[in-house]
């Protein structure tokens, strides 16, 4: 059998850090990558997973590839903190670590995302899938500040089982990491949005609540569906308002 090294980036997910690193005790390595934590997530780590290096954050991909670079094994299993492996995508990797031969170089995971105590089954979250179990050698994340993608020199197969994903711990939570995401989205499309709009500041807002809410079937989630399509509205406002006050600073 491949043997597997988990990666789990961390900043201070102190409620979380239990529960996934025992999701990951199958792994012959597992590696935490902590943001400089002061909740007590890097101590805590310390006495569960096999290694913990820290690291001043910059951006999600580069910090990503600094800790695949560190992993002993070729075989990488990347889980965010809020995330879970269940027994039966457990049951699934292990069966492909021990095949003769590897069909492909990274695989897809779906994820079941649940959101003020309540799975999502739609609001576009439906089909949520992200490649984290791949080989550490043909594998990289670019290098943007969010939505990093993970680039692979090979070819991507899909896994049928899939993660549990408790991606925000209440509404301000949520709100909070909305707010970072739409600083770190600034930057990125600082490079590639011209003169910013009406457009931009009504339109796209508007057409985020639409398409979450009305295309995808957010209103079949209920309460929860109408709060998603209402702040990834405002997520694409503030993304703009960011970049116009970003380069408003900068002249």
């Amino acid at each position: 059998m491949q043997k597997l090294t988990a990666i789990i980036p961390t900043k201070n997910e102190i409620d979380n850090i239990e529960a996934v690193i025992a999701s990951v005790d199958f792994a012959d390595e597992i590696l935490v990558i902590d943001s400089f934590s002061d909740d007590g997530t890097f101590e805590k780590a310390t006495t569960l997973a096999t290694k913990v290096i820290q690291r001043k954050f910059d951006f999600y991909g580069t910090q990503k590839n600094h800790a695949i670079a560190q992993a002993k094994h070729e075989w990488i299993l990347l889980v965010d903190a809020d995330e879970r492996v269940t027994p039966k995508l457990k049951t699934e990797v292990l069966s492909i670590l021990n095949q003769d031969k590897i069909e492909h170089d990274a695989f897809n995971i779906k994820r079941i995302n649940h959101f003020m105590g309540e799975r999502v089954n739609y609001s576009g979250w439906r089909n949520d899938s992200v490649i984290r179990l791949f080989k550490r050698d043909v594998c990289k994340y670019d290098n943007r500040h969010v939505h990093e993608a993970l680039i692979v020199n090979g070819s991507v197969g899909h896994l049928k089982q899939k993660f549990l994903h408790y991606s925000y711990r209440s509404f301000n939570h949520y709100m909070q990491k909305m707010d970072r995401y739409a600083t770190l989205q600034a930057k990125d499309y600082d490079k590639k949005t011209g003169r910013l709009t009406p457009y931009h500041f009504f339109i796209k807002p508007f057409w985020g609540f639409v398409k979450h809410y009305i295309i995808q079937s957010g209103f079949r989630d209920g309460v929860v569906g109408l709060t998603i399509g209402y702040v990834q509205g405002y997520v694409v406002f503030m993304r703009y308002i960011k970049l116009w006050l970003l380069r408003k600073n900068r002249t």
